[in-house]
């Protein structure tokens, strides 16, 4: 699989990705227009779906709530309707899951992240599900094109009782369209807490000049779509080797393992769609393990 650096934080940088200087009259990122949006929904339930107890959003973030099927959840639908991100935008998205809320969380497209001239993209990610909700946060992947610079943090608050599906995807250049990643910075961090105490942090970073050493086996080797999936709820031990033995049979590179009271699950593939393929696969069986509820592969994920 791959090695995760840890880092606190974003060390600001001035400097530009290797062999991409800035324009000729020193224009920086602060010096643009910059996206600056927020979703905030907060769902309550008792067991046969969610009501909205409270909604936020600021453009070019928009939270749409469709109806699909029968299902007893609520699935919602994050659109960035800025068409991308860029360097310096800033987005927040927090969801919040209470009493026997069921919620499934997606995103209507894959998320683009394009070059910057000299600072990093933030996406800050907030989820908590408390008492005895169901909870799955399942965007599609998130494409990192040359020389962008990204710094992506999601945080987890869970209450004992509850149930959460957490997934994150990352790719380096879209093999298909003969993409590469030769510069940037990419930074993604997780914290989980369970019941206020820290239980996991893990962080995934890649800056300027180490994209050229990606290639070799102690980094990424020959993958360029990696994914993390964590899982917590009941049974941890049982579902942990339901989810060994669903990964040995995928196409795709994938292992899972407990830490501090949570199921970890690194994936990983040549190509985004082979990575998708799989993920999808896992998704599909494992929900099935798992009953009733927003676990399954989201609709959106197949408009």
């Amino acid at each position: 699989m791959f090695e995760a650096t840890h880092e606190s934080g974003y060390r600001e940088e001035t400097r530009s990705p290797e062999g991409q200087g800035l324009p000729k009259d020193d224009v920086r990122d602060v010096d643009l227009e910059r996206a600056n949006g927020t979703g905030r929904i907060v769902l309550t339930g008792e067991g046969t779906g969610a009501r909205i107890a409270d909604i936020y959003q600021k453009f070019p973030i928009r939270l749409l709530l469709p109806k699909v099927d029968d299902q007893p959840c609520r699935e919602v639908v994050i659109v960035n309707s800025s068409g991308g991100v860029a360097g310096g935008d800033r987005l927040e998205i927090e969801v919040v899951a209470l009493n026997r809320a069921f919620v499934s969380v997606t995103t209507q497209a894959a998320e683009k992240i394009y070059r910057a001239l000299d600072r990093p993209a933030r996406i800050s990610t907030k989820l908590k599900a408390s008492e005895s909700a169901k909870l799955a946060w399942l965007p599609q992947e998130t494409i990192v094109f040359n020389g962008a610079r990204i710094a992506r943090q999601t945080e987890i608050d869970l209450c004992s009782g509850a149930e959460i599906i957490a997934l994150e995807l990352l790719i380096l250049g879209r093999i298909e369209s003969g993409e590469e990643v030769l510069g940037g910075y990419v930074l993604d961090s997780w914290r989980i807490r369970l019941d206020g105490r820290l239980v996991w942090a893990d962080g995934f970073l890649v800056a300027d000049e180490i994209f050229a050493h990606l290639h070799r086996k102690a980094l990424l080797s020959r993958w360029k779509a990696v994914g993390t999936l964590i899982y917590f709820g009941p049974r941890l031990d049982a579902r942990l080797e339901i989810l060994r033995e669903i990964a040995a049979s995928l196409d795709c590179q994938c292992a899972a393992t407990i830490v501090g009271a949570v199921i970890i699950v690194r994936v990983a593939a040549a190509a985004g769609a082979d990575l998708k393929r799989g993920l999808r696969s896992l998704l599909d069986r494992f929900s099935l393990e798992l009953g009733p509820g927003p676990f399954g592969v989201p609709k959106m994920w197949s408009c």
